[in-house]
């Protein structure tokens, strides 16, 4: 499932995208993300939560990943809200994670070591690309409970429990 590493040499951020992006354009999508790993590797998931920039939600976005590690899951959320904005528009994504380490790593701040990590902020970077505009910014947990939910209802789906009501 890793995405092959990009062999380009175009930084991730301009000087200017390193700054806080106050000014989004008129029209942006908002994404709330969160993957989870329950043993870390274990029954891993992600859950997306896409809102206009108005807070009208467009998007639910969960996948059950299978025998993952946290941060795989992570990225995989980061990716899934990355392709949905590419493919429906407009090209400008907010993201938000409580995932301190990607959000640390895309903005980079932290340098990416493990591979497969690697290989998935690399598929993110090329993502990134692709937008006319994107930020992305760190939220405590309680404020990414519905991504979390979804995450959650994701891996108990790949786990065969039964969803709670």
């Amino acid at each position: 499932m890793p995405y092959p590493r990009s062999t380009g040499t175009k930084p991730l951020f301009t000087q200017r995208e390193n700054s806080p992006r106050e000014n989004p354009p008129e029209h942006y999508l908002i994404a709330h993300s969160d993957g989870g790993a329950r043993g870390n590797p274990g029954h891993a998931g992600y859950g997306v939560v896409i809102q206009d920039e108005s807070g009208q939600k467009v998007a639910h976005l969960s996948e059950y990943l299978g025998h993952q590690t946290n941060n795989f899951a992570e990225y995989q959320g980061l990716i899934a809200a990355l392709e949905y904005a590419v493919q429906h528009g407009p090209k400008a994504l907010k993201l938000i994670s409580d995932s301190e380490l990607l959000v640390r790593q895309i903005k980079g701040i932290y340098k990416v070591k493990n591979s497969t990590l690697k290989d998935l902020h690399g598929r993110a970077k090329e993502l990134i690309a692709q937008l006319e505009w994107f930020s992305i910014g760190h939220a405590l947990r309680e404020h990414n409970t519905e991504a979390d939910r979804l995450a959650n209802e994701a891996m108990d789906k790949g786990m065969g429990r039964v969803a709670r009501s």
